[in-house]
């Protein structure tokens, strides 16, 4: 069972999301808090698996700092994030390792899938944030290669880890060792990515994934 803290400033909000999370019998609804201020106190006493926060970017509002240094303990919980397509919340929220971004108009399928999927240890970016960060890139003087709004949408958790693994410079066979999967999967993941970043070459593919915040060098 995973268990769910939902927070959101507007009591319709939370309630809206807990009847969500209901609908999946894997899910379990742990409590609620009613926005940042309070959050952290909730994670601590708690303890959830993932927590599913509402957050409109305001990032003066009292919490957020809390937040943020605690989704970078080891032991955190997964926090997913429902939030407007603003640039810089989302790359601040990917560099203090928030699993899950999501638009406010994320579908309630969505909202589930993503939730156990961070709960899985995955990175999860639905489709109108990553065109978001996509159109917020700032252009260099260098040829680089060409970053389109659905360049990124079908790019999946799992090569997203794979990734990551490329940045840490691991070649293919050990990689298919840590993830428990062969290494010709390994080099399909790679292909792919490739494919979806636009990229000829490892370190062009981390430098691009880097600059979109997929990663974190």
């Amino acid at each position: 069972m995973i268990r769910v803290l939902v927070a959101a400033d507007h009591l319709i909000v939370r309630a809206g999301l807990e009847s969500i999370i209901r609908t999946n019998p894997a899910l379990e609804v742990v409590g609620s808090s009613s926005g940042l201020a309070t959050l952290v106190q909730s994670i601590e006493e708690l303890q959830p698996d993932v927590v599913l926060l509402e957050w409109l970017g305001d990032e003066e509002e009292p919490g957020l700092e809390k937040l943020l240094a605690l989704s970078n303990e080891p032991e955190a919980p997964a926090i997913v994030v429902l939030t407007e397509e603003d640039n810089d919340w989302v790359a601040l929220a990917l560099r203090s390792r928030m699993r899950g971004i999501l638009s406010r108009r994320a579908s309630a399928n969505e909202i589930v899938a993503a939730v156990e999927a961070t709960a899985a240890g995955m990175v999860v970016l639905h489709p109108d944030v990553v065109s978001s960060l996509l159109t917020g890139l700032p252009l260099k003087e260098s040829p680089s290669p060409a970053l389109t709004p659905s360049l990124l949408q079908a790019l999946t958790p799992r090569e997203i880890e794979v990734l990551g693994m490329l940045a840490l410079g691991l070649g293919n066979k050990t990689i298919a060792k840590k993830l428990g999967i062969s290494e010709h999967t390994v080099k399909f993941h790679v292909s792919s990515i490739f494919t979806k970043l636009n990229a000829s070459t490892r370190t062009e593919a981390v430098t691009v994934g880097a600059r979109l915040g997929l990663i974190m060098l």
